[in-house]
Protein backbone atom coordinates (compact mmCIF):
# COMPACT_ATOMS: atom_id res chain seq x y z
CA UNK A 1 0.00 0.00 0.00
CA UNK A 2 2.75 2.45 0.92
CA UNK A 3 5.49 1.20 -1.38
CA UNK A 4 4.55 3.25 -4.47
CA UNK A 5 5.02 6.41 -2.38
CA UNK A 6 8.23 5.15 -0.78
CA UNK A 7 10.13 3.92 -3.80
CA UNK A 8 10.89 7.35 -5.34
CA UNK A 9 12.85 8.15 -2.17
CA UNK A 10 14.85 4.90 -2.13
CA UNK A 11 17.97 3.89 -4.03
CA UNK A 12 19.48 0.44 -4.65
CA UNK A 13 21.90 -0.42 -1.88
CA UNK A 14 20.38 1.96 0.66
CA UNK A 15 20.94 1.06 4.29
CA UNK A 16 17.43 1.23 5.73
CA UNK A 17 16.32 1.39 9.37
CA UNK A 18 12.66 0.66 10.19
CA UNK A 19 11.52 2.10 13.54
CA UNK A 20 8.88 0.25 15.55
CA UNK A 21 8.42 -2.52 12.99
CA UNK A 22 5.75 -4.37 14.99
CA UNK A 23 4.32 -7.29 13.04
CA UNK A 24 4.14 -5.34 9.77
CA UNK A 25 5.34 -6.99 6.56
CA UNK A 26 6.92 -3.72 5.40
CA UNK A 27 10.51 -4.79 6.05
CA UNK A 28 9.99 -8.03 4.13
CA UNK A 29 8.23 -6.19 1.29
CA UNK A 30 11.24 -3.89 0.95
CA UNK A 31 13.49 -6.95 0.89
CA UNK A 32 11.40 -8.51 -1.89
CA UNK A 33 11.80 -5.33 -3.95
CA UNK A 34 15.57 -5.65 -3.75
CA UNK A 35 16.34 -3.49 -0.72
CA UNK A 36 18.16 -6.16 1.24
CA UNK A 37 20.09 -3.99 3.72
CA UNK A 38 17.16 -3.53 6.12
CA UNK A 39 17.40 -3.34 9.92
CA UNK A 40 14.14 -3.40 11.87
CA UNK A 41 13.76 -2.54 15.55
CA UNK A 42 10.95 -2.70 18.09
CA UNK A 43 10.66 -2.22 21.85
CA UNK A 44 8.96 -5.63 22.27
CA UNK A 45 11.24 -8.69 22.61
CA UNK A 46 8.28 -10.97 21.81
CA UNK A 47 7.62 -9.07 18.60
CA UNK A 48 11.24 -9.24 17.45
CA UNK A 49 11.46 -12.96 18.27
CA UNK A 50 8.32 -13.61 16.21
CA UNK A 51 9.50 -11.53 13.25
CA UNK A 52 12.93 -13.15 13.28
CA UNK A 53 11.28 -16.58 13.12
CA UNK A 54 8.73 -15.56 10.47
CA UNK A 55 11.39 -14.27 8.11
CA UNK A 56 14.16 -16.74 8.91
CA UNK A 57 14.29 -17.52 5.18
CA UNK A 58 15.63 -13.96 4.64
CA UNK A 59 18.87 -13.98 6.64
CA UNK A 60 19.89 -10.54 5.34
CA UNK A 61 16.97 -8.97 7.24
CA UNK A 62 18.19 -7.88 10.67
CA UNK A 63 16.01 -7.54 13.77
CA UNK A 64 16.81 -5.96 17.13
CA UNK A 65 15.07 -5.04 20.37
CA UNK A 66 15.68 -1.32 20.87
CA UNK A 67 14.24 1.89 22.30
CA UNK A 68 13.66 4.45 19.56
CA UNK A 69 14.67 7.18 22.04
CA UNK A 70 18.19 5.72 22.35
CA UNK A 71 19.32 4.09 19.12
CA UNK A 72 22.34 1.82 19.54
CA UNK A 73 23.90 2.73 16.19
CA UNK A 74 26.87 4.93 15.33
CA UNK A 75 26.36 8.35 13.76
CA UNK A 76 25.51 8.38 10.03
CA UNK A 77 24.75 4.64 9.94
CA UNK A 78 21.78 4.73 7.56
CA UNK A 79 20.71 6.18 4.23
CA UNK A 80 17.02 5.93 5.09
CA UNK A 81 15.10 5.83 8.37
CA UNK A 82 11.47 4.82 8.01
CA UNK A 83 8.56 4.81 10.44
CA UNK A 84 4.90 3.98 9.94
CA UNK A 85 2.67 5.09 12.80
CA UNK A 86 5.35 4.51 15.44
CA UNK A 87 5.63 8.16 16.45
CA UNK A 88 1.87 8.36 16.86
CA UNK A 89 2.27 6.30 20.04
CA UNK A 90 4.02 9.28 21.63
CA UNK A 91 0.85 11.33 21.16
CA UNK A 92 -1.74 8.74 22.14
CA UNK A 93 -2.46 10.27 25.56
CA UNK A 94 -2.64 13.86 24.33
CA UNK A 95 -6.13 15.32 24.71
CA UNK A 96 -5.51 18.53 22.75
CA UNK A 97 -3.43 18.16 19.55
CA UNK A 98 -3.23 21.96 19.26
CA UNK A 99 -1.48 22.19 22.64
CA UNK A 100 0.82 19.21 23.07
CA UNK A 101 2.15 18.64 26.58
CA UNK A 102 5.82 19.42 27.26
CA UNK A 103 6.38 15.73 28.04
CA UNK A 104 5.10 14.57 24.65
CA UNK A 105 7.00 17.31 22.79
CA UNK A 106 10.21 16.35 24.62
CA UNK A 107 9.76 12.65 23.81
CA UNK A 108 9.17 13.44 20.15
CA UNK A 109 12.21 15.69 20.01
CA UNK A 110 14.38 13.03 21.64
CA UNK A 111 13.39 10.42 19.04
CA UNK A 112 13.84 12.80 16.12
CA UNK A 113 17.25 13.88 17.38
CA UNK A 114 18.31 10.22 17.39
CA UNK A 115 16.95 9.76 13.87
CA UNK A 116 18.91 12.78 12.68
CA UNK A 117 22.06 11.49 14.35
CA UNK A 118 22.00 8.08 12.64
CA UNK A 119 21.18 9.52 9.20
CA UNK A 120 24.07 10.08 6.84
CA UNK A 121 24.34 13.45 5.04
CA UNK A 122 21.95 13.36 2.11
CA UNK A 123 19.91 10.57 3.69
CA UNK A 124 16.21 10.83 4.37
CA UNK A 125 13.75 10.18 7.15
CA UNK A 126 10.31 9.07 5.98
CA UNK A 127 7.31 9.21 8.32
CA UNK A 128 3.93 7.73 7.36
CA UNK A 129 1.06 8.77 9.62
CA UNK A 130 -2.54 9.90 9.80
CA UNK A 131 -1.35 13.01 11.70
CA UNK A 132 -2.24 16.11 9.72
CA UNK A 133 0.44 18.66 8.78
CA UNK A 134 -0.73 21.40 11.17
CA UNK A 135 -0.24 18.95 14.06
CA UNK A 136 2.89 17.07 12.98
CA UNK A 137 4.99 19.51 10.95
CA UNK A 138 5.98 21.69 13.94
CA UNK A 139 7.72 18.67 15.50
CA UNK A 140 9.66 17.86 12.33
CA UNK A 141 10.46 21.49 11.44
CA UNK A 142 13.28 21.95 13.95
CA UNK A 143 16.50 23.53 12.68
CA UNK A 144 18.56 21.44 15.11
CA UNK A 145 17.82 18.28 13.10
CA UNK A 146 19.52 19.69 10.00
CA UNK A 147 17.00 18.53 7.43
CA UNK A 148 14.42 19.84 5.00
CA UNK A 149 10.75 18.95 5.21
CA UNK A 150 8.02 18.24 2.72
CA UNK A 151 4.81 16.27 2.87
CA UNK A 152 2.44 14.48 0.51
CA UNK A 153 -1.21 13.64 1.08
CA UNK A 154 -1.97 10.04 0.13
CA UNK A 155 -5.15 8.02 -0.25
CA UNK A 156 -8.35 9.01 -2.03
CA UNK A 157 -10.56 9.38 1.04
CA UNK A 158 -13.36 7.47 -0.68
CA UNK A 159 -15.55 4.73 0.80
CA UNK A 160 -14.95 5.94 4.33
CA UNK A 161 -11.16 5.72 4.00
CA UNK A 162 -8.95 8.35 5.60
CA UNK A 163 -6.18 10.33 4.01
CA UNK A 164 -2.74 9.64 5.37
CA UNK A 165 0.40 11.71 5.06
CA UNK A 166 3.95 10.95 4.00
CA UNK A 167 6.57 13.32 5.44
CA UNK A 168 10.07 13.31 3.96
CA UNK A 169 13.00 14.95 5.73
CA UNK A 170 16.26 15.19 3.75
CA UNK A 171 19.42 15.50 5.88
CA UNK A 172 21.66 18.41 4.93
CA UNK A 173 19.03 20.43 3.09
CA UNK A 174 17.58 23.64 4.57
CA UNK A 175 14.11 24.09 5.97
CA UNK A 176 11.76 26.45 4.21
CA UNK A 177 11.56 29.71 6.21
CA UNK A 178 7.83 29.14 6.75
CA UNK A 179 8.58 25.76 8.31
CA UNK A 180 11.29 27.33 10.47
CA UNK A 181 8.71 29.74 11.86
CA UNK A 182 6.27 26.88 12.38
CA UNK A 183 8.85 24.89 14.32
CA UNK A 184 9.80 27.80 16.54
CA UNK A 185 6.21 28.29 17.65
CA UNK A 186 6.10 24.76 19.03
CA UNK A 187 8.37 25.63 21.95
CA UNK A 188 7.03 29.10 22.69
CA UNK A 189 5.02 29.44 25.91
CA UNK A 190 1.29 29.91 25.38
CA UNK A 191 0.07 33.52 25.59
CA UNK A 192 -1.34 34.58 28.97
CA UNK A 193 -5.12 34.46 29.24
CA UNK A 194 -6.90 37.69 28.43
CA UNK A 195 -8.20 39.61 31.46
CA UNK A 196 -11.96 39.34 32.01
CA UNK A 197 -14.02 42.01 30.31
CA UNK A 198 -15.91 44.21 32.78
CA UNK A 199 -19.19 45.90 31.86
CA UNK A 200 -18.85 49.59 31.02
CA UNK A 201 -19.88 51.88 33.89
CA UNK A 202 -23.23 53.59 33.49
CA UNK A 203 -23.13 57.38 33.61
CA UNK A 204 -25.17 58.74 36.56
CA UNK A 205 -26.88 61.37 34.38
CA UNK A 206 -27.80 58.81 31.79
CA UNK A 207 -29.17 56.49 34.45
CA UNK A 208 -31.33 59.35 35.82
CA UNK A 209 -32.71 60.18 32.36
CA UNK A 210 -33.57 56.55 31.75
CA UNK A 211 -35.41 56.44 35.06
CA UNK A 212 -37.50 59.49 34.05
CA UNK A 213 -38.47 57.87 30.74
CA UNK A 214 -39.76 54.85 32.61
Amino acid sequence: RFLPQLEPELRPGDRILVLGCGNSALSHDLHELGYTDVTSIDFSPACITAMRARYAHCPSLRWAVMDIRALAFPDASFDVVLEKGTLDVLMVEETDPWNVSPQAATSMRRVLAEVSRVLRPGGCFISITFAQPHFRKPHYAQEAFGWSLRHTTCGDGDAGAFHYFLYTMRKGQPLDPRDVALGRRLHQPPPPPAPPTLPAPVDDDEDYLLAIQL
